[in-house]
């Protein structure tokens, strides 16, 4: 059943609300969607990829200019061949269907829980003695216009474009087929091994990344929405994004 957007400027009772939040989790979407979805994110990366030689061939930008351009365009490129897939094919309500809603809790809270998350996975990762591997954009952060717009990515643009694939779009069509605990975890599992290339695919990094994964997907099955993982996952790379630039002295 395709989820219908409720009437702007009408709020939703309780009632109401508590009926039409496990509505918009489920995926009427299907798995040949996905496919669909995973074919155009390889034309997005041949795209992103042309834009990134152009812009390097004009020689006008700094490195950490061009790596927060292209990674934006390849998120742009990717929430619209979504939105190509939902709203386009089914003629849905995009946001909405993807779970972007009033949830349960207030999204400070779940800030706080990103940054006590990170924490946790932080001490876990030296319990299993997880390699330190230097992060592509470390060499990058020279000037505050760097560090703000390296910011922007890592801290809001990131984790609102990835929830919502992984969380948003994902997470409910494996839970239609898996349930629960299994559409969670392979979420995460995805996204852990999403990010694998950035750790040189160390697996204590890539256990960690996914035990995150896991948690964000805890936070959208919780609350019938996207928003508490987006600020989830923003608390957690923001806390991690401040300690990197007070260790290297970019602050």
């Amino acid at each position: 059943m395709i989820p219908q957007e409720p009437t702007p400027g009408l709020p939703l009772s309780p009632a109401n609300e508590a009926i039409a939040a496990p509505r918009a989790a489920e995926a009427f979407w299907s798995w040949a969607d996905a496919a669909m979805f995973i074919s155009f994110i390889f034309l997005c990366f041949f795209a992103t990829s042309g834009a990134m030689y152009a812009i390097q061939a004009m020689g006008v930008l700094t490195l950490a200019v061009q790596l927060v351009l292209a990674q934006s365009l390849l998120y742009v490129l990717v929430i619209g061949a979504l939105y190509v897939v939902i709203s386009v094919r089914y003629r849905a309500p995009f946001w909405y269907s993807m779970g972007f809603r009033r949830g349960k809790g207030f999204w400070p809270a779940w800030v706080a829980g990103g940054v006590v998350l990170a924490v946790v996975l932080a001490v876990l990762g030296a319990v299993l003695r997880a390699p330190n591997i230097p992060l592509p954009f470390e060499n990058l952060l020279r000037g505050r216009f760097a560090v703000v717009s390296l910011g922007f990515l890592v801290v809001l643009l990131g984790p609102f474009a990835e929830e919502l694939v992984f969380r948003g779009f994902l997470m409910p069509l494996f839970m239609r087929s898996l349930g629960a605990v299994g559409g969670v975890l392979l979420a995460g599992a995805l996204f852990g091994a999403m990010h694998a290339p950035e750790y040189r695919f160390a697996w204590q990094q890539v256990v960690l990344i996914s035990a995150a994964g896991a948690a964000f997907g805890w936070a959208r099955y919780r609350t019938h929405s996207t928003f508490p993982a987006v600020a989830m996952h923003a608390g957690f790379n923001g806390l991690q994004f401040v300690l990197f630039l007070a260790f290297h002295g970019a602050l």
